[in-house]
């Protein structure tokens, strides 16, 4: 596989090296082609990243750098968010009608930074605008750019870039690209269940069925009351998982919560890992090839200590190591997500799940592939991949005014541009939505997906911890091929 040979300006390299570089291996990574980082100007590059055409050196691709915006990464960009309606969703409002690319002198030559965009797309520059709820949650409405904003993660953008120039490149000679997935498949589908409630309150849960369904739900919290019905329902996601030759992962509290807690604001569920009941289904599920995965308790963002004792703790209780890890209620740390991203590292994790909208399907930072997220304030690559999670089941029903779509037409969708895009559909559905009476469409959305997927065949399904093994092998064998883009 020939490198592609990517000339920077210099005076970027001076004064952005780490931001430039890691945006450049995120989307060479991404793509899949191994590189080479040579002089600006030297006549055997391939791309230029430049912001005079006159040094791009031999390059038969020229992107123009605008060392202005990456001065200023904070500013609020056009061209974006306007895109979602024109025939490549990327760019649209500049220029009515101008090219993306074009041919100039004989090279294409791209006049608008696609490095800059791609770097603050990834790194979350615009969600510094947005309002958020009291659990740290973005929201769209009322910004001025509702309700189109809110399509906006479904669309990927940053790695529909990526694809964008994976055909330019190919088009150059680049190519072929190292595969993304195993077995020729295109994409990568896996799902994780939230274990939050899989012990109910039988005095308190019937109360939350009624609230939620009103008196439709009269007869089913009788069921709970008297214990004809429970949220213990890991035998029934496995057989139905099982059926679709598929497994997932199951991501658990260590941190036992209270009802006290609760009512002062941190919602932590109430079961205890350590207990004879847990330790039993941890051996059963990891015996049957399903993933044991933390799920971060509502406040341990606020430290090291906090996280790593709550890895410890599901790790002694399952007998296994905990890989992977998805934060209770989204809630990495309103103020700084990036800080809590760098926790993960500092314990151990490989992966993690969190970078995600609470009320909006799609992909949050618009990327659909793993990836390495970027410390700004150390200006470095954390070492945990990020999976981010593309559909929580909750987004049709409890946040369904949000997601107005018709559910089978939004789910296919998200299905469709993970195939276009090489990307992964993870997805999330909790542990004690199985039963179609406490909860009717939940259990039946996710299944009805699955074996849209596996109609498909296009898709390797795998546990988020596989999916995960496999992009960190993936990156590895590019960073070997690789010279340079490094700081």
């Amino acid at each position: 596989m020939r490198q592609v040979r990517v000339a920077i300006e210099p005076a970027l390299l001076g004064e952005h090296r780490p931001e430039v570089c890691w945006s450049w291996r995120l989307l060479l990574t991404g793509i899949g082609l191994p590189w080479r980082e040579v002089p600006a100007g030297d006549p055997s590059c391939d791309i230029a990243y430049v912001g005079d055409p006159a040094r791009a050196g031999g390059a038969r691709l020229v992107v123009l750098a605008d060392p202005e915006r990456w001065r200023r990464p904070g500013l609020r960009l056009g061209g974006i968010a306007e895109g979602v309606e024109c025939p490549h969703p990327l760019y649209q409002g500049e220029s009515p009608g101008a090219p993306l690319v074009e041919v100039v002198d004989g090279r294409l030559l791209c006049r608008r930074d696609l490095l800059f965009d791609l770097f603050w797309l990834v790194t979350g520059q615009e969600e510094a605008h947005w309002p958020t709820d009291r659990h740290g949650h973005l929201l769209f409405e009322g910004t001025g750019a509702d309700p189109p904003a809110r399509r906006l993660p479904r669309l990927a953008l940053a790695s529909a870039l990526g694809v964008f120039l994976e055909g330019r490149l190919t088009a150059l000679g680049a190519g072929p690209p190292r595969a993304r997935w195993p077995r020729g498949r295109r994409a990568a589908a896996c799902v994780g269940h939230d274990v939050d409630y899989p012990e109910v309150i039988r005095w308190l849960e019937p109360l939350r069925i009624v609230r939620r369904r009103g008196p439709a739900g009269l007869a089913a919290a009788v069921a709970v009351l008297t214990g004809r019905r429970t949220h213990w329902h890991f035998d029934s996601w496995a057989a139905d998982e099982k059926r679709l030759e598929t497994r997932s992962a199951f991501f658990f509290v260590a941190r036992r919560g209270s009802l006290v807690e609760y009512a002062r604001g941190t919602p932590d569920p109430f079961y205890d890992v350590r207990s004879p009941r847990f330790r039993r289904l941890f051996r059963r599920l990891a015996g049957e090839g399903f993933e044991i995965g933390l799920h971060a308790s509502y406040r341990a963002y606020l430290g090291e200590e906090r996280l790593a004792a709550e890895k410890r703790r599901l790790e002694e209780a399952s007998g296994v190591e905990v890989a992977g890890n998805r934060h209770h209620y989204w809630h990495l740390g309103p103020r700084s997500p990036e800080s809590t991203l760098r926790l993960h590292e500092r314990v151990g994790l490989r992966y993690d799940t969190s970078l995600t909208h609470e009320r909006y399907a799609g992909w949050r930072r618009s990327v659909s592939w793993p990836f390495y997220p970027f410390h700004r304030g150390e200006r470095r690559q954390l070492a945990t991949l990020q999976i981010q999670t593309a559909w929580m089941d909750d987004h049709l029903f409890g946040h369904r005014r949000h997601n107005p779509d018709p559910p089978r037409e939004l789910l296919e969708g998200l299905a469709d541009t993970a195939a276009e895009q090489g990307g992964c559909l993870l997805i999330d559905v909790h542990d004690y939505v199985w039963d179609e009476v406490l909860f009717p469409g939940w259990r039946s959305a996710y299944l009805g997906l699955w074996r849209h997927l596996r109609e498909r065949s296009d898709f390797w399904f795998a546990t988020p911890g596989e999916v995960a093994a496999h992009w960190i092998e993936r990156d590895r064998l590019l960073g070997e091929r690789s010279q340079g883009l490094t700081g």
